[in-house]
């Protein structure tokens, strides 16, 4: 794990833990996430339209046997998700601004149930244009939202109803590999949810997809 990313996380996690460092960890979380978005902004840079759908570790395991495109369009899908269904219970992002066909994606889950050439192939319909917008658009909701909590409000728990919800919504597929998410979300606090996904989960992905960058430049 980068050393930088690791520290400040780490970092973050033990400041929210207590009232009188609550602000001063949000405000080390919120710097994560900048840095994390300058490398996501980055990769279109620094890469060809076709290598985010690039697979050069399909066998592997791990994150990086996915494509850029897919772990972009599933870290801010969960995000958004656990952001808007679950936190704010309003309408996500991804339904209210039209996204599903904007980003010409076949799916409005979070992808975890799409393996090997599934995942080339879904990566090969997204339009990158609308999926860097999405991510602008959830980034910047969950950064409003950061900035608003509260020591107190962080301990608010998820409940049944909000697994029923999700359900309701059909944005995580009732896949294996997938639906365990409901329990796995719906079983934390807010501050756990802080911690997975909304700062961790951007750590693994983004690195992820720097392993996979690497390796194409090097080809």
């Amino acid at each position: 794990m980068n050393k930088e990313w690791s520290e400040l996380h780490k970092k973050m996690q033990q400041q929210i833990k207590k009232q009188e460092t609550f602000n001063m960890g949000m405000d080390t979380l919120l710097l994560l996430r900048r840095k994390l978005m300058q490398e996501i902004f980055a990769f279109k840079d620094k890469l060809k339209e076709e290598e985010f759908c690039a697979m050069p570790f399909i066998n592997a395991n791990g994150y990086h046997n996915k494509t850029i495109a897919y772990s972009l369009f599933h870290l801010f899908r969960i995000e958004d998700i656990v952001v808007h269904s679950l936190i704010k219970k309003d309408e996500e992002i991804f339904f209210s601004n039209h996204y599903q066909s904007r980003m010409k994606s076949p799916i409005a889950t979070t992808g975890n149930e799409l393996v090997k050439q599934e995942i080339a192939e879904f990566s090969a319909q997204l339009d990158l244009k609308e999926l860097y917008q999405y991510m602008i658009d959830v980034d910047h909701s969950t950064t409003i939202l950061l900035k608003q909590f509260t020591y107190e409000d962080t301990k608010t728990k998820m409940t049944e109803q909000d697994k029923e919800t999700l359900r309701a919504l059909q944005v995580v597929n009732e896949d294996k590999n997938a639906v365990w998410l409901i329990d796995y979300w719906c079983n934390k606090n807010i501050q756990g949810l802080i911690k997975m996904p909304l700062s961790r989960h951007w750590i693994m992905h983004i690195e992820a997809s720097l392993r996979i960058m690497n390796k194409l430049c090097v080809n």
